[in-house]
């Protein structure tokens, strides 16, 4: 969330009849390589630049060919970690391997307050690495801008009858700093929906967006950071399709909770 680059959301307030046109910030980063560990984890990946397709040095095997018809849809969910806490309006609790990273950008992105600015900031202040300058300040300003966008105040918790929900589909992720994994860079595709204090849905949800988040390893937690080393080493990946084999490829993979 932390390069500046806005993206127009398009959010129903179904309640107060507003269509909010809102600046999400992200890292604007890709996932490339694979972060290492169970292979059974993670998919296959390959650059953008690179092809998928058999090469001339002979036919596929059985395996290679599976491998290309593969798709985030068809292949095996990545399972996220169940927290063992909460705390500041988040889960805690998530191991220091990659799957507890993954666990933790996905729990913090559903959980994110995007429209109260002050649980915002409450929350951001808990999971944001202390080597982040300016980074806590820099959301705030966003969730109070979006706010204004809406015709509510800069300031204030989410409109009264108005609920949110927001769900991850699939990420793609890579460890920064190569097999030690210390930082690793989560690409999430997710949708966010509104409901009224009746039940009735929102008619024009947000689906099918994208955002990533660096998060580090620090003080026995996984905390977000924009630190300028490792956002040089950000790239954009291949769009996700659930039904893809090219998204397959580039590293996309389809999550669900722990039941």
């Amino acid at each position: 969330m932390s390069d500046r680059k806005t993206r127009k959301a398009r959010i129903t307030l179904a309640g107060l009849g507003i269509l909010v046109v809102g600046a999400l910030v992200g890292t604007g980063v890709t996932v490339v390589t694979v972060l290492g560990g169970d292979d059974d984890l993670r998919p296959g990946t390959a650059s953008p630049s690179r092809s998928t397709s058999p090469t001339a040095a002979g036919p596929s095997s059985p395996a290679q060919h599976r491998q290309a018809e593969m798709t985030p849809d068809r292949a095996r969910k990545l399972v996220l970690e169940k927290p063992t806490g909460q705390a500041d309006g988040l889960s805690t609790g998530f191991s220091k391997g990659p799957v507890g990273a993954i666990s933790a950008a996905v729990h913090f992105w559903e959980e994110y307050a995007f429209l109260d600015d002050r649980k915002a900031r409450q929350q951001l202040e808990a999971i944001v690495s202390p080597d982040a300058g300016g980074y806590v300040d820099e959301q705030v300003s966003e969730v109070r801008t979006l706010r204004e966008n809406a015709g509510l105040p800069p300031s204030g918790g989410t409109p009264a009858g108005i609920t949110f929900s927001t769900t991850v589909n699939a990420v793609r992720a890579t460890s920064l700093t190569g097999t030690e994994g210390k930082v690793v860079q989560v690409w999430m595709n997710y949708d966010r929906y509104a409901t009224q204090a009746d039940g009735s849905p929102d008619d024009e949800p947000l689906k099918d967006e994208t955002t990533d988040l660096l998060l580090k390893w620090q003080n026995g937690a996984w905390r977000i950071t924009n630190e300028p080393e490792y956002l040089e080493k950000r790239s954009f990946p291949r769009a996700y399709f659930p039904d893809s084999n090219v998204s397959w490829a580039d590293g996309w993979q389809q999550v669900r909770h722990a039941g």
